[in-house]
């Protein structure tokens, strides 16, 4: 399986569709169909539609395609008819004509100041009643698929190219781990010397009854526990198991933001306690340059669906 990402963008136009005339409506101009959808990060699948009113009752079926192919995006759907413009103004049928003269009839008995229709209402009304009865059910759905498709493509592409920069970020902090892994015994035992040093000092500016010996021991045994407290080889150990973790669910593929997204989480909380325990500038720094790979690590898993 691939890596999806959240974030895409597709469009699809049909070809122009001309409404023949009946005896109840006028010909009318050719007609072509376009639809966009959108999709960026969002922690659930939010679905919105921008539809004409002729296309309205084709939501639900839009919405169900959607779910079932897209599971994480905030999937904004816009949908719009453009009617194409002629030379020629199409001539309404007898039909038709005869249906909107019995219709004045009836208002001017009411209403018998209203003025009498023109030639130009009587067109535009003609154009608006045979634009109305044009069914678009079925070119909404085979678009909406072939913009859906085409999404995903899009979604793919990206989710392909947010796995490969992650993956790079992760060889970047092996890199890092693997720097700080030697100098964890060196810094310990540099810390442990400076610590003793520093307590033979202060031994020799005391007064009192405290023997050497007593003095060596008490100054070993708070080395150590300060030893313990710097060592960072088990915040090292784990960053080592998370980027494992993360390469694995790359490599697996599918729905794994939201478990990519809480290891990046644990592998910042490592980083964080190795800048934290840390006693010498070069793990110091190291720290700093993982936590920077692991911030840009988070905008892109933000992404990924």
């Amino acid at each position: 399986m691939h890596v999806n990402s959240m974030t895409g963008y597709a469009s699809a136009q049909s070809q122009s569709v001309a409404v023949a005339p009946s005896e109840q409506t006028a010909a009318t101009p050719a007609g072509r169909l376009g639809i966009e959808i959108r999709s960026v990060n969002s922690r659930f699948l939010d679905l919105s539609f921008r539809l004409p009113d002729e296309l309205r009752p084709s939501e639900p079926a839009l919405r169900e395609m959607l779910t079932a192919k897209l599971k994480r995006g905030k999937v904004e759907v816009r949908a719009a008819i453009e009617m194409e413009k002629s030379g020629h103004v199409a001539a309404p049928s007898p039909s038709l004509l005869k249906k909107i003269l019995q219709t004045q009839v009836l208002v001017l008995e009411s209403l018998p100041q209203a003025p009498l229709l023109s030639v130009a209402d009587v067109l535009r009304l003609a154009g608006n009643e045979s634009q109305s009865t044009q069914d678009w059910s079925e070119e909404i759905i085979a678009l909406a698929r072939q913009g859906l498709d085409a999404l995903m493509g899009a979604r793919a592409r990206e989710g392909q190219r947010l796995a490969h920069m992650l993956q790079g970020h992760i060889a970047q902090l092996r890199g890092l781990a693997a720097q700080a892994v030697p100098l964890v015994p060196q810094v310990v035992e540099q810390q442990r010397l400076r610590f003793v040093e520093k307590w033979r000092e202060a031994m020799a500016m005391a007064t009192g009854g405290v023997t050497a010996e007593a003095a060596q021991d008490r100054a070993l045994t708070e080395a150590t526990a300060f030893a313990i407290r710097i060592d960072v080889a088990e915040e090292l150990t784990r960053l080592k198991a998370h980027l494992d973790e993360l390469e694995s669910l790359i490599d697996k593929g599918g729905e794994i933001g939201k478990r990519l997204d809480f290891l990046i989480q644990e592998l910042h909380r490592e980083a964080n306690t190795m800048g934290s325990k840390s006693a010498a500038l070069p793990l110091t720094r190291i720290s700093v340059d993982m936590k920077v790979l692991i911030e840009q690590m988070r905008e892109q898993v933000q992404n990924i669906e």
